[in-house]
């Protein structure tokens, strides 16, 4: 089980220092140890209006982010707080509180549009954090949305025009959540109730007409709903008296406003509640590492001059992911591998077998930890690395099978050598009783278990290299005639050409046994490949089906009338 992080409070993610953008390291070492998935919850909004605030309640602390009391943002840049999330073991909440838009000591909206940029493609939930109703006022606040298109690239492709590239935001931009403080209206149309969810769809609601008025009222109006099709509302009464409101996170509870208690609850359970896993196209799940690398590749192409580029960021995620998911794979098989074998093995089928099941279990690691693996380049260079990996456990078997082959043969033929020093077999008749001897001792070597694949080869070698002892024994043994001799010469030649033979076919034996090996690898990593497309088949699909869902619905909420909605 993954081990939870706890942070006793927020640190910086992204610096914002004389109009740049700085990603933190400290922050980063942070995101490379939670292994556990995230759930990403990011607040903007003009400065001053009490995001960190909501921000503190989801840690469930009263202090954390910093609240300020001036008319200055205090939040710069962009703050990370990362807890155990309090409703979904196993996973990390990620809390996000950005730097207040409208800072008036800033001068311009560059690096505003910039923070509300990285907060949605970062989080899974997306907080608006404004003061009041949603009048034109507010709307006009929120028109970094309209600019949404101009400052992320869906893919990298440059036949990709605006229509596709904004569409495809749908898949990977997150909820929508509108939190508006210090509301002080009531909630009624055409004097019956409305929940605060009813309110900001009729918000939303466009105009007829295609001048420039009615067009700057429904800009912001249709980006939020193009690009938001998931989208809550909450409202929240003043926290206390004004005079209070300086020392908000110094206040008891009973000197909160009770509704303002029971409004934040009501959020926090909803965010906790609802907010989903971050995702990447293809249903990816994110977790501190993948969330890192995303920080790393936006910051990087604005740094850049460039746009960040949703298709790139998941490339370069790809590409350090599948490299770590190889290393992981192959750390797998060598330890399967040291686990199982023993040797010299007896065979090298038995050897082949046990890469077989080791090769096996290292793909499925391949295969649980990679993916946008393009053309298969990662999956091949697995698989070479686990041909070469093979190769050196049969050069290795093939060392241990000589050396524990070598070490019997001294052992079992040393009384024989040092008879042979003695002179024992110089006497006539001494060559028969020679290689009865020497019989007696290749029996006694063949008995010997696990010797391994070199036993034969090496046996031979060591018969041959005493050669010379067994010819000089023969012709100088008086016994035997002319004859004999010859006869015997022949024979020896006979068994050389017999051996010689064999061990042909031990050769053309290991090559068709490697051949087979390796299309039964082949075999393998296409079955697997095959299984993972199916699965990644059924959620890519599940994806567009939601997709098209929130299309329909948007297409029907499009066709309703368009006449302006007064909120009483």
């Amino acid at each position: 089980m993954a081990a939870e992080i706890h942070m006793t409070g927020p640190v910086s993610l992204i610096d914002n220092t004389e109009g740049q953008l700085v990603v933190n390291p400290e922050a980063l070492k942070i995101l490379s140890a939670v292994t556990q998935p995230v759930v990403v919850v990011a607040i903007v909004g003009l400065y001053r209006t009490g995001k960190s605030y909501l921000m503190n309640r989801l840690a469930g602390k009263n202090k954390g982010f910093s609240l300020g009391s001036t008319v200055k943002s205090h939040t710069k840049g962009i703050w990370m707080w990362c807890v155990p999330h309090p409703k979904k073991p196993g996973h990390t909440l990620v809390l996000l509180d950005t730097e207040g838009l409208g800072d008036i000591e800033k001068g311009d909206n560059e690096n505003d549009s910039w923070i509300f940029s990285l907060a949605i493609l970062l989080s899974s939930t997306f907080v608006y954090n404004s003061m009041g109703t949603i009048n034109q006022q507010a709307m006009d606040q929120l028109h970094y949305v309209t600019e949404l298109t101009d400052r992320i690239k869906a893919s990298s492709s440059p036949d990709n025009n605006y229509v596709e590239d904004s569409a495809d935001f749908v898949s990977f931009f997150p909820a929508f959540v509108w939190a508006l403080r210090d509301f002080s209206l009531e909630l009624k149309t055409d004097e019956e109730p409305i929940t605060p969810d009813d309110y900001l769809e009729l918000s939303l609601k466009l105009r007829k007409g295609a001048d420039i008025k009615s067009k700057s009222f429904n800009d912001p109006r249709l980006c939020i709903r193009k690009f938001f099709p998931k989208r809550k509302c909450f409202i929240f009464d003043r926290p206390a008296w004004r005079k209070n409101l300086a020392h908000l996170e110094q206040l008891k509870e009973e000197d909160l406003n009770p509704d303002f208690i029971e409004q934040v609850a009501e959020f926090c359970s909803y965010i906790l509640s609802h907010s989903n896993v971050k995702t990447l196209s293809g249903g990816i799940t994110v977790n501190g590492p993948r969330l890192e690398s995303l920080v790393l590749t936006y910051i990087s192409a604005i740094s850049s001059g460039d746009l960040p580029c949703m298709e790139n960021a998941v490339r370069a995620l790809a590409q350090l992911e599948n490299s770590a998911a190889v290393e992981k794979a192959v750390a797998h098989y060598n330890q399967q591998m040291s686990q199982k074998v023993q040797l010299p093995t007896e065979t090298l089928q038995e050897l082949l077998d046990l890469h077989r099941d080791s090769e096996r279990q290292a793909i499925e690691v391949f295969m649980k930890n990679s993916f946008k693996d393009v053309d298969h380049k990662f999956q091949r260079k697995l698989g070479a690395q686990l041909e070469a990996r093979r190769d050196d456990f049969c050069e290795q078997n093939s060392k241990a099978s000589s050396d524990c082959c070598m070490a019997l043969l001294q052992d079992i033929f040393s009384p024989l050598e040092e008879d042979v020093k003695q002179g024992t077999f110089s006497k006539p008749g001494g060559y028969r009783l020679f290689l009865q001897k020497q019989q007696e001792l290749k029996n006694k070597y063949y008995q010997v278990p696990r010797k391994g694949i070199q036993a034969e080869e090496v046996l031979k070698k060591y018969l041959e290299s005493k050669e010379d002892v067994a010819d000089a024994l023969l012709q100088t043994d008086q016994l035997l005639s002319e004859k004999e001799k010859a006869i015997e010469v022949q024979r020896i030649k006979a068994e050389s050409a017999e051996a010689a033979k064999k061990k042909l076919k031990k050769i053309q034996k290991k090559y068709k046994q490697m051949m087979e090996q390796k299309e039964k690898s082949y075999q393998e990593h296409v079955k697997q490949l095959t299984e993972k497309m199916e699965r990644d088949k059924v959620q890519l699909m599940a994806e567009q089906e939601e997709t098209i869902i929130c299309k329909l619905k948007e297409l029907l909420f499009s066709h309703l009338p368009n006449e302006e909605i007064i909120i009483s």
